[in-house]
Formats: C-alpha cells, structure tokens, sequence
C-alpha cells in the first residue's frame, strides 16, 4: 500500500480497493494471529502498552539495577538447588556471589539491594537434602 490515494475518489472507497486487491493476491493469508483473539482486550487501556510488549519480547527489564540484581539473586539460588551436579551449584553460587560482591562495592543505581553474598556450604548442604527426598 505504497501508492498515494488518487484524486477524486474518497478515501474509503479507495482503501476498501487495498484490501480487496490485497486479499485477491493472497497477501492477508496465514498472518500471525490470525484467528486468536486479541490479547488484552480485558485489561484496561495502558497507553504504554507497546513498549512493555516489545520489552517482554526483548527480555529486557524495567527494574533499577539494585532490585534486578535481587531478582537475579533469588533466580540463581532456585537454580543452584535445580542443578543437576555439585560443580554446577558451586559454579552458579560463585557467579552470583561476585556480583553481589561487586554492587556492595560500588552500590547500583535504585534502592538498596541488601544482599549479602550466599553461603555456599548452605546452599550446597541444602542441595545435598533435597537430593536425598
């Protein structure tokens, strides 16, 4: 739909010919979505809709850094106790434990994280019990 509406003709008999010569074509076939309802459509309006859908689909997080970081704590002791061996819990422990080591340093920007690096004979010992149920 590139060209320009054409003199004389109104606007909607002209976008009506769009469509029509669109769906002829076979270009408005197997669209993403088609025959799915509109997601949504119970929530009130957010004006800002877009922009959280497209950081959902980025994976992208609207947190200050101190509250992801605390998020990023908590997601990495549940998968330190899912982990399947010993190195890979010690290994999850010492990545989380050296970020949190470098924001008690040099503190990110947001409200105070509060976290202190984990235990790791805890965590593991709390592994080792959860293995034996």
């Amino acid at each position: 739909m590139t060209e320009r509406k054409p003199p004389g003709i109104t606007f909607e008999s002209w976008a009506d010919r769009q469509i029509r010569e669109a769906t002829e074509r076979g270009e408005l076939d197997n669209l993403p979505g088609a025959g799915e309802p509109l997601r949504g459509l119970n929530k009130p309006y957010d004006e800002m809709w877009w922009v959280k859908a497209k950081m959902e689909r980025e994976g992208l997080s609207h947190l200050p850094p101190s509250l992801a970081l605390r998020k990023e704590a908590q997601d990495a002791r549940a998968a330190a106790l899912r982990a399947p061996s010993e190195a890979m819990v010690r290994k999850i422990v010492a990545e989380i434990n050296a970020k949190i080591d470098a924001a008690i340093r040099r503190p990110p920007e947001g409200p105070p994280h509060r976290l202190t690096p984990f235990d790791l004979d805890a965590v593991l010992q709390e592994w080792r019990e959860r293995r034996e149920v």
